[in-house]
């Protein structure tokens, strides 16, 4: 089941929210295990035999965090076995489904080991999201970030919970610790939330399905008249789509957080607008960047013992950064290539850019961003040889390209203006005016409208990162 599908929308969520509103609100405890069971019902939709996973892990963080906050003060050496129990299992489930079909088949174009076969298991969906959830519990209590949580049931509920169990935005135990122990509702946090939620299903359903359907097109005209034009416009629809498919399902994720009383990290900050790769990335995929920072990378000393290690380090981190998004040598490769970037302007280019105009310093974080996302999509091409040669050696245009182009001129404005902060600074400034909030109340109904008639009309749906 996917946010952006009526059965989600019109059946699964009401039901989820009146059987959690009904529960009195002073049985906390109670509210959490019905969130529990919602949130495993949901991940079960498609993939039944799966809860069992979710439900071993949480058997496992729960039991290790435990050992490690009865041990910490007292027993370190204990405590330290325990979380590292507690990381080996996570990441050995991570490896099994998600990494061991890809080692096998890389493995097997040695001769030597030429007659291994993959074992085709299908990778549970989101699992690179709640583990790294789930894990994060052992490791904030070990470091001292977070309580021990003595309710199974509330971990549980941690660890299954639907609005942002399979695309995050990835949220550490100690993001909302303080929300399972005790949480307020009130109406002007519930309709904060659904002004969020219905924000994020028009991103993705108005803007990223439209932005995919022109990528599609352009993609395909690469191969029928090879030209850059199609080959550059290809690669920015899909940018616009990955980012108003991911951006819409934090957006819709967060919404739903503050619905149920919790208020979830921030995933995105209009990353198409930064200066630099650095801040590309403190801006894109929030949440994962904290997590690599705060599990992996202080804990292999930062920049905190020299230059050589600190672009040891950060090459370490985007290799995993990489390895995270899919177990296929292009995520690798793409991981890497933003690596190299980072490294160079933390060595030198970071102080060319603070000096460069800011147009010019947005082109060239654009441009090296957009051809990243070449990178990221290069496993899903027909022909990815064709494609890069199209990028910069093809000729620049043909007459189907200008034709589309021009065609989708409109929409490219939409886009480009959708993911600046124009939008949100008028949303901001006008807020708390009451003909604004009548504006708002017509609105956002016809939007939801809107999203519902496309999702019936059309077939074309896809969350791009539900495989990760």
């Amino acid at each position: 089941m996917i946010f952006s599908s009526l059965e989600f929308l019109y059946l699964y969520i009401p039901v989820c929210l009146l059987i959690y509103f009904i529960i009195p609100a002073h049985k906390l405890w109670i509210r959490n295990l019905a969130l529990l069971l919602v949130s495993l019902i949901f991940y079960g939709w498609s993939e039944p035999l799966y809860i069992f996973i979710m439900i071993f892990s949480i058997v496992v963080d729960y039991t290790c965090g435990y050992i490690v906050a009865l041990n910490r003060e007292n027993n370190r050496q204990k405590a330290k076995a325990a979380m590292i129990a507690s990381v080996v299992i996570n990441l050995s489930l991570l490896f099994f489904f998600k990494y061991f079909d890809f080692v096998i088949e890389s493995l097997a174009l040695i001769p030597a080991f030429s007659s291994l076969k993959p074992l085709g298991i299908a990778l549970p969906v989101g699992i690179s999201f709640y583990t790294f959830q789930t894990m994060s519990y052992t490791l904030d209590i070990y470091m001292g970030k977070a309580k021990l949580q003595k309710n199974i049931f509330s971990f549980g509920s941690y660890v299954t919970m639907f609005p942002q169990l399979i695309a995050g935005p990835i949220v550490r135990y100690s993001d909302v610790d303080a929300d399972l122990r005790v949480r307020t509702h009130s109406f002007d946090k519930a309709a904060k939330g659904v002004v969020r939620f219905i924000c994020g299903l028009a991103k993705k359903v108005l803007l990223a399905n439209a932005a995919g359907s022109f990528y599609e097109q352009f993609s395909s005209n690469v191969y029928s008249s090879e030209n850059m034009l199609s080959a550059w416009l290809g690669i920015i629809f899909f940018g616009f789509q990955i980012y108003f498919d991911f951006s819409g399902y934090s957006d819709m994720a967060i919404g739903l957080g503050y619905i149920l009383g919790f208020k979830f990290p921030e995933n995105f900050d209009h990353p198409y607008t930064s200066k630099s790769i650095s801040e590309f990335w403190r801006r894109w995929h929030i949440t994962l960047s904290v997590w690599f920072k705060e599990y992996v990378y202080f804990p292999l000393g930062g920049n905190r013992k020299g230059k050589g290690r600190t672009i040891l380090n950060l090459f370490i981190i985007w290799f995993l950064t990489g390895f995270w998004h899919g177990a296929e040598w292009n995520f690798i490769i793409w991981g890497l290539y933003f690596g190299l970037l980072i490294a160079a302007e933390k060595a030198f280019l970071g102080r060319i850019l603070a000096k460069t105009p800011q147009i010019l310093a947005r082109l060239y974080t654009l441009i090296f961003v957009m051809f990243s996302w070449y990178i990221f999509i290069s496993c899903d091409l027909p022909d990815a040889g064709v494609y890069l040669s199209s990028l910069f050696t093809a000729p620049f245009v043909s007459g189907t390209a200008l034709y589309d182009f021009l065609r989708s001129l409109f929409s490219l404005f939409i886009f480009v203006l959708a993911s600046t902060s124009i939008p949100l600074r008028v949303y901001n400034k006008f807020k708390e005016r009451l003909f604004f909030k009548v504006i708002m109340c017509i609105v956002l109904p016809i939007v939801l409208v809107l999203c519902t008639a496309y999702l019936v009309d059309s077939s074309y749906n896809p969350f791009l990162y539900f495989r990760f």
